[in-house]
C-alpha cells in the first residue's frame, strides 16, 4: 500500500540555472525578431550607353529616419533610411539631395494604397486631392529615373503596419532622439546581392494577318493596312509599371479590332479588299527599338504593300480629344484624305480629332512616336493618342500614375470605333456605323475589361520579360484566335540601354535595443554564466580544483611549456616530410 503513493517527481535542482539560461536566451531571441515585413519595388537601374541612371544599390541595412533634419542631431544621414510619404513629400528638399549628391543611407517612399495595380475596384476618397498626387508623382519619377543616385531606394505601399512604425519613429525624431546604435530603435533591413546586369535583353514583336478578299482574275497585290500597338512600359519601379493607358488601352483595342474584323472577314460578302496586319511590338519607351527591327524584317513586296499605318498610342484618357500625328507635311494629300476620314467618323462619335505635325531628323537616333519608325523606311504612317505633344525620351511610358483608376473604358470603346470604322470605310464614302452597338459586329466592353484589366496587373518591362514570359504567350495566342500567319519575332534590345536585375525584395523591419542595453545584457548573462560554471564546477570537482584553475602556475612548469614549444617548432622546420604525430612521438620517446 505504501508503495502505491510516490512522492510526485521534482526537477534536480542542479538543472535550475540551465532553464533560466534557455529562457534568457529565448528572450534575445525574441528581442530581435522583426515588427513587420512589407513587399518593396526597387528603383530601376539602368545605364543609357554606359551613362548610370537610377538607384545603384540593393542592400539596406541602416536606422530608421522620417525626416531631413531631425532636431538634436548631425546632418549625417549616411546610416539612416529616410521613411517619407508621398502625400507629405517636399519635392524641392529630396531634389536638393539628389542634385547635390548628399549622402543617406537609403529612402523608403511610401505610396498610397489606391496606387497599388492590384487595387482596380477601389475608387479614390472625395477627400483626396488626386491630380496634385499625381503630379508629385509624376515630378518625382522624372527626378528619379534621370538621376545617378548611389544608393538604395525603394516604394512600398502603405499599410497599418508601416504607419504605426513610421508614428513611432517621427516621436523619436520629434524629441530629439532619432535612431541610432547608441539610442535603439527601427532598423530596416532587405537582404539583397549586389545588382547584376541582364545580358541580351530579350524583346518580342508579335504579328498577325488577315487577308483580303481578291476578285478572280486580277493580278494586282492588294494594299495592306497595318494596325500597330506597343505593348511593353517603363517606370520608376519596373516591378510597378503597368502602364494601363500607356499603352495597355492602345493593345486592349488593337485585340479587340483584331476580332472585330476576324468576324467581318470570315464572310467573303462583307471581306475588305485590302489586307489587314496587326503587330504587337515591344520596345516602345527605349526609341521604338522593336518596331525598328520588325519593319527590317519585312520583305521589300509586303514594306510596299503597305498603303498606310494607324499606331495606337495611350487612348484611354477621360476626354474627348485625340490627336492624329503625322511626319509627312499635313497638306499633302494622301495625309489629308487619311485625316479626313478619321475626321468623319469621329464627328459621329462625339469626338475631336486633331492633325499634328512632327519633322522627322534621320541622323537623330531619338524617336518620339512610333510611327516615325515607318517614316524612316519611307511609309505612310500615323500616330494616335490623346498625347497632343511628342514624349520626352522614357517619358508617359507607363510609371506609378498610370493605372487602372485612370483609364476609362469608355474611352476605349471609342477608339475602337474610330479605328475600325475609318479602316473599313471606302475612300469618298460616308460612315455606315457597320460597328453599331445593335449590330453583329458591336465592340464587346466585357472582352475590353478582361484585357484591360489583366494588363493593369501585369508589369511589362521588357528587359525583364523572358522569350516564354506568360504575357507574350498569352497575347500570341489571343492574336492567333483572331487572325492567321501568327508568328513572334525575338530580338535584343539596341546596347544603347543596359538593365539591372533586383527590382523587388522584402523589407524586414526590426525594433533594436540601444548598446546600453545590450551591454547591461551582455554583463547580466556573463555574471550568471560564471555563478552557473562555479556552481557545477564545485559540486563535481570541489572547492580546491575550482581555485587552483586561478593559481599562478609555476616557473618550472612554465620552463617545460617553452622547451615543449621550442622542440616542436624546430622538429617542424627541419622535417617538412614527417607527419606532426612522429614528431610528438619522437619528443615523449626522448623525455620519458
Amino acid at each position: 500500500m505504501a508503495n502505491s503513493f510516490r512522492k510526485p517527481a521534482i526537477l534536480d535542482p542542479m538543472y535550475y540555472p540551465i532553464i533560466v539560461l534557455l529562457i534568457a536566451l529565448i528572450a534575445c531571441v525574441e528581442l530581435s525578431d522583426a515588427v513587420t515585413a512589407v513587399d518593396v519595388y526597387r528603383l530601376v537601374q539602368y545605364d543609357i550607353s554606359g551613362v548610370p541612371f537610377g538607384s545603384r544599390l540593393a542592400t539596406l541595412n541602416h536606422h530608421a529616419g522620417s525626416s531631413f533634419f531631425v532636431s538634436g542631431s548631425s546632418s549625417d544621414l549616411s546610416r539612416t533610411v529616410l521613411i517619407l510619404p508621398v502625400r507629405e513629400l517636399n519635392l524641392t528638399l529630396i531634389t536638393e539631395y539628389i542634385e547635390q549628391k548628399k549622402l543617406i543611407g537609403g529612402l523608403l517612399l511610401l505610396l498610397p494604397p489606391k496606387f497599388r495595380p492590384e487595387n482596380t475596384g477601389s475608387t479614390f476618397g472625395a477627400d483626396e486631392d488626386i491630380d496634385s498626387l499625381r503630379n508629385i508623382l509624376v515630378e518625382l519619377e522624372w527626378l528619379l529615373t534621370h538621376s545617378n543616385i548611389p544608393y538604395p531606394v525603394y516604394f512600398a505601399f502603405e499599410d497599418d503596419n508601416i504607419k504605426a512604425v513610421l508614428a513611432e519613429v517621427k516621436r523619436n525624431d520629434a524629441s530629439g532622439q532619432p535612431a541610432t546604435a547608441t539610442t535603439g530603435g527601427y532598423k530596416l533591413v532587405v537582404a539583397a546581392s549586389d545588382p547584376k546586369r541582364i545580358v541580351s535583353p530579350n524583346i518580342a514583336n508579335i504579328q498577325g494577318w488577315l487577308p483580303g478578299l481578291k476578285v478572280d482574275g486580277d493580278s494586282n497585290q492588294l494594299p495592306t493596312i497595318a494596325i500597330v500597338a506597343s505593348y511593353d512600359t517603363f517606370g520608376a519601379a519596373p516591378a510597378l509599371s503597368v502602364g494601363s493607358d500607356s499603352n495597355g488601352s492602345g493593345v486592349v483595342a488593337l485585340l479587340e479590332i483584331a476580332r472585330l474584323f476576324s468576324a467581318l472577314y470570315s464572310n467573303p460578302k462583307t471581306r475588305g479588299r485590302y489586307n489587314l496586319l496587326f503587330g504587337l511590338t515591344s520596345g516602345g519607351p527605349y526609341n521604338y527599338n522593336g518596331t525598328q527591327k520588325w519593319l527590317r524584317s519585312f520583305d521589300q513586296r509586303l514594306r510596299e504593300s503597305i498603303d498606310y499605318a494607324i499606331c495606337l498610342n495611350s487612348v484611354g484618357s477621360l476626354g474627348n480629344q485625340l490627336h492624329l500625328h503625322v511626319s509627312k507635311p499635313p497638306e499633302n494629300a494622301y495625309i489629308q484624305q487619311i485625316f479626313q476620314g478619321f475626321s468623319t467618323v469621329a464627328e459621329e462619335l462625339g469626338l475631336q480629332v486633331g492633325l499634328k505635325h512632327k519633322k522627322i531628323n534621320i541622323s537623330n537616333p531619338r524617336v518620339a512616336w512610333e510611327h516615325e519608325q515607318f517614316s524612316r523606311l519611307r511609309v505612310t504612317a500615323a500616330t494616335l493618342s490623346e498625347l497632343s505633344t511628342a514624349p520626352e525620351l522614357l517619358e508617359s511610358t507607363g510609371g506609378l500614375t498610370d493605372n487602372r483608376h485612370f483609364t476609362s473604358e469608355a474611352s476605349i470603346v471609342r477608339s475602337i470605333k474610330l479605328v475600325a470604322e475609318k479602316t473599313h470605310l471606302q475612300p469618298g464614302k460616308k460612315s455606315i456605323s457597320i460597328f453599331a452597338d445593335d449590330s453583329s459586329l458591336a465592340v464587346n466592353p466585357s472582352y475590353i475589361r478582361s484585357w484591360l484589366e489583366l494588363l493593369s496587373t501585369t508589369p511589362r518591362v521588357a528587359p525583364f520579360l523572358s522569350k516564354n514570359d506568360p504575357l507574350i504567350k498569352a497575347l500570341e495566342k489571343e492574336l492567333a484566335d483572331h487572325t492567321a500567319e501568327v508568328n513572334v519575332q525575338h530580338e535584343t534590345l539596341d546596347g544603347t540601354f543596359t538593365f539591372y536585375d533586383s527590382t523587388s525584395g522584402k523589407l524586414h523591419i526590426y525594433q533594436v535595443a540601444s548598446v546600453t542595453f545590450d551591454l547591461l545584457l551582455l554583463l547580466v548573462l556573463g555574471s550568471y554564466l560564471i555563478t552557473l560554471f562555479s556552481f557545477l564546477f564545485i559540486t563535481t570537482r570541489g572547492l580546491d580544483d575550482l581555485i587552483s584553475l586561478f593559481r599562478r602556475p609555476s616557473s618550472r612548469k612554465i620552463q617545460k611549456l617553452i622547451l615543449v614549444a621550442g622542440f616542436l617548432s624546430h622538429k617542424i622546420m627541419s622535417s617538412k616530410h614527417r607527419c606532426r604525430g612522429s614528431v610528438l612521438l619522437d619528443f615523449f620517446s626522448n623525455n620519458q
